[in-house]
């Protein structure tokens, strides 16, 4: 559903147009939109965080259901004129005389001086029969955001990259009932696997060839041998995915996402302001920085709201200075 602010219709053009409606592109939209600029955000309705009961870590804001974090961020961002369309964009390029051309799926055309991108990512899973089905519920990736409500049971970390000892080993900081299952990913090592014992993780051998619910709730999980491993939650590295299809004509520099020297996603290269390789253009949010949570995307999509409208007065105060009259 389209929220627009109540004195103002849906226009052509805009000095930003943020595509993306979670946490960075609301951020840098409430900037924008309180700086007095024309925004529109364009938005799938397809955040990344939908399956979770609630937002964690967000001070004020602790165990707020997404859904309802969105509806209240999109209340405040047209309560200061700013304007959201349900909608995905399926070409964006620059503009021979400047600003950029966007098009939605839906046939729309519009144009904006500025672009702030804050797409997100797609957490790409292994092929585990079951496993899809729980994300977000009790399978999960983060401990700061899902680590509490699983405390103390029993949790089972999927060996998929070189990671995992150290997923293993941070988990163990909320339950002591840790197990590393090798589905895949490099052998253990002699020190890998003293660090296991001496930290209480067990270690099944095996890749995972299935997720075992009952009464829609996750149970364990069974080997390729056929053995049963009981447990309540399990946690699983995902490769992390810029969601960038659709704004390929822009030319943004998207590289490899690192962690502890292992490739685990992509990302939209950005300066530490969010500015990308495109004059104009913008990124914020996990599309960017794939590690941030939902706190550190909305302080993201700040400073890059922050720094698009400072180019835009930059712009302005050039041009008023060409429109004087010769002395």
């Amino acid at each position: 559903m389209d929220t627009t602010a109540p004195h103002n219709a849906i226009a052509d053009h805009y000095e930003v147009v943020v595509i993306g409606g979670g946490a960075a592109g609301l951020s840098g939209a409430l900037a924008l939109s309180r700086a007095r600029r024309s925004v529109l955000v364009v938005d799938e309705g397809r955040p990344r965080n939908a399956p979770a009961a609630g937002v964690h870590t967000f001070l004020t804001r602790e165990g707020t259901p997404p859904a309802q974090l969105l509806e209240i961020g999109r209340a405040e961002i047209t309560g200061y004129g700013a304007q959201v369309r349900t909608g995905r964009v399926v070409h964006a390029r620059a503009r021979d005389e400047g600003g950029f051309d966007v098009h939605l799926e839906d046939g729309a055309a519009l144009t904006a001086d500025r672009l702030l991108v804050a797409t997100g990512l797609v957490d790409e899973l292994p092929p585990i029969p079951g496993l899809a089905e729980r994300w977000g519920r009790d399978v999960l990736h983060c401990p700061y955001c899902h680590g509490w409500e699983v405390r103390d049971e029993a949790i089972g970390v999927v060996a998929t990259n070189a990671m995992a000892v150290h997923q293993a080993l941070l988990w163990r900081q909320w339950s002591s009932r840790v197990t590393l299952l090798q589905h895949g990913g490099a052998d253990l090592d002699r020190g890998e696997r003293d660090r296991l014992r001496a930290r209480g993780v067990g270690v099944v051998a095996g890749p995972v060839s299935r997720v075992l619910t009952e009464d829609d709730r996750l149970v364990g999980v069974e080997t390729a041998d056929g053995a049963t491993v009981e447990l309540r939650a399990l946690v699983v590295a995902t490769y992390l995915r810029a969601r960038v299809r659709g704004l390929e004509g822009l030319g943004l520099k998207v590289a490899q996402a690192q962690a502890m020297g292992q490739v685990v996603g992509t990302q939209v290269e950005t300066d530490a302001m969010g500015a990308t390789n495109v004059p104009g253009v913008w990124a914020a949010g996990n599309a960017a920085t794939p590690f941030d949570q939902v706190v550190g995307g909305a302080a993201a999509g700040l400073r890059a709201g922050a720094a698009i409208n400072a180019d835009l007065v930059a712009e302005q105060a050039r041009r008023a200075v060409e429109a004087l009259p010769a002395a």
